[in-house]
């Protein structure tokens, strides 16, 4: 069983043994840079730039920080100097997450260092006639003092990942913020860079339920942006805005979340995504097209949605078309209405309007009779045809 490094902090050397080292401190500084460049590629090109003088001080004063911290007790100083080294070894992993860089390069080049420093040290330990077991001994501590350094840089990488982790995801629910508001265009790019957000071509809103969110955006586009609560009208809902669900790519996106209780708006270009949640919104409040248990696409019920848009409206077209038959017994009146209905969509086809309503085709023409003797030219006009048409083919149109 392999035994534990010691802690650094609690052994000493003496000064005859740390004074030939310090001596040749810059030699085995700089050997240790080569090695570093010549193992390690991540570092070649930032050794060999501009930032190499300063990655060479960093390197020596690492060292020295090291020879000083197993000197101490022999000094006028009790006080550890290791605090000041960790604290540049947690600065550095915080600085290669904000890079983009995993640690890996980083502790290959905390290892490569060790192994040339203890390489070099003990050279001249060595030279310098030190025993054995004083060498040994050194080298805990190199490797002791390393782990020391790769433990903070470790612990500031996750921090600083942590801690943009969730300024990111601020920025990303401002981001889908500002996109439901409509604000300007340029107000919207802003926001996408401070959100580190590639726009994409098109942005399609789709509705869940909130327990569901955490799955289904696992599913889709990386891009996609969530916000957990919808808002007014659609509670318990989350949104999520997909990016470049457009064309044959929408289909995708409608299979992924099959089996899902989902409302899928029209794909808009990304600024403009506020129109698709607008119709998403509508469509769920539209009786018939609840979408529990389903994927509801908006693109399937344009009709609906176009007759649907201004209700009042509608109600006027309705009561101004069927006018001619307000007045007769109910009854009649609501069998007039289907039967006028149904000619209107078979375009007066009577075998076709028998089969639909289960009728006779005499009772489709007694019916059609009467129905001309109502309203008499007016079935021949195209307008009135027209507003025929839409009043009857909305859903739920009511008797006179």
């Amino acid at each position: 069983m392999t035994e534990p490094l010691p802690d650094v902090r609690s052994y000493r050397l003496s000064p005859d043994v740390v004074a030939p080292l310090r001596e040749r401190l810059s030699d085995v500084a700089l050997q240790t840079i080569d090695a570093i460049t010549a193992e390690v590629p991540a570092y070649t090109e930032a050794f060999t730039g501009l930032l190499g003088s300063k990655i060479e001080r960093a390197v020596k004063a690492a060292l020295g920080t090291f020879l000083n911290l197993v000197a101490r007790a022999y000094g006028p100083d009790p006080q550890s100097p290791l605090a000041p080294a960790l604290e540049a070894a947690y600065a550095l992993g915080r600085g290669e997450a904000r890079s983009g860089r995993s640690l890996d390069a980083l502790l290959g080049a905390y290892r490569v260092g060790a192994r040339v420093a203890w390489h070099e040290l003990a050279a001249i330990s060595v030279g310098a006639g030190q025993p054995a077991p004083i060498i040994a001994h050194f080298a805990e501590l190199v490797f002791a003092y390393i782990d020391e350094l790769s433990a903070a840089s470790v612990a500031g990488h996750a921090d600083e990942l942590a801690s943009t982790g969730r300024a990111r995801l601020r920025h990303l629910e401002q981001l889908a913020r500002a996109l439901l508001a409509g604000e300007a265009e340029q107000s919207l790019i802003a926001a996408a860079e401070r959100a580190d957000w590639a726009p994409p071509q098109s942005l399609t809103a789709v509705l869940v339920p909130e327990h569901a969110a955490r799955t289904v955006v696992d599913l889709l586009d990386g891009r996609t942006l969530q916000l957990s609560e919808a808002g007014p009208g659609v509670q318990d809902f989350s949104l999520l805005l997909v990016p470049d669900a457009h064309g044959t790519s929408r289909a995708a996106v409608t299979g992924l979340l099959r089996g899902q209780s989902a409302v899928v708006g029209p794909a808009r270009p990304w600024t403009q995504v506020r129109a698709s949640f607008d119709r998403a919104v509508r469509t769920m409040q539209i009786p018939g097209l609840s979408p529990a248990g389903r994927v509801v696409d908006t693109e399937d019920h344009l009709a609906v949605l176009v007759l649907t848009a201004d209700p009042q409206a509608l109600a006027d077209l309705r009561a101004k078309v069927l006018a001619p038959l307000a007045g007769g017994p109910d009854l009649a009146a609501a069998k007039l209405v289907e039967t006028l209905r149904s000619w209107l969509m078979h375009q007066g086809r009577r075998e076709d309007v028998a089969a639909e309503l289960f009728i006779h085709p005499q009772t489709v023409r007694y019916r059609m009779t009467r129905l001309r003797e109502l309203y008499g030219e007016r079935l021949r006009d195209p307008e009135w045809l027209s507003a025929l048409t839409i009043a009857l083919a909305a859903p739920s149109a009511p008797s006179p």
